[in-house]
């Protein structure tokens, strides 16, 4: 958070420096400033863990993370948990306020045509792979996860649901 180097295995932000880097947004000087350090390395907004060998992975996007009990949480990680189930189609995760926890995740979830899965049973796959915290508060099936003309899945719409 304050610019400086994470420790090899945890989260964070990715910044970039070189000739090949934006120098900014055309005409947008405010969002310019903002996605530059102090000493001009480019604010990606993409979360990463790095291991010891100099590779990357992308965990999740900042603007999406959200935090439950004090602890960061990324949508992208519990997405792909998600994934690993031969009944899901698709999933999404937002932030939602929580009086107890700050925020907790709401999950969205499509399953395949020919599937049926309950909410137990994502709970239960979800809680042999994911951190207690990490595990969303609420569940939604949707017959489809609402997506702009790009194919992007609008999380703003789901949060507003």
């Amino acid at each position: 958070e304050n610019d400086k180097d994470v420790p090899i295995g945890e989260s964070g932000e990715l910044l970039l420096k070189g000739l090949n880097v934006t120098q900014g947004y055309w005409q947008r000087e405010d969002e310019t400033r903002n996605a530059f350090t102090e000493d001009g390395w480019f604010r990606t907004g993409d979360v990463v863990r790095a291991n010891d060998e100099g590779f990357h992975w992308i965990v999740g996007r900042r603007k999406e993370m959200y935090i439950s009990g004090g602890e960061n949480v990324y949508p992208a990680e519990i997405e792909a948990a998600m994934i690993e189930l031969a009944d899901i189609q698709e999933a999404a995760v937002v932030g939602v306020e929580d009086p107890q926890w700050g925020e907790v995740g709401h999950l969205f979830w499509v399953p395949r045509s020919d599937a049926s899965i309950s909410e137990d049973a994502i709970r239960n796959f979800l809680n042999s792979r994911l951190a207690r915290y990490k595990i969303p508060k609420h569940f939604t099936q949707l017959d489809a996860l609402p997506r702009n003309g790009a194919g992007k899945i609008l999380k703003k719409a789901l949060t507003e649901l």
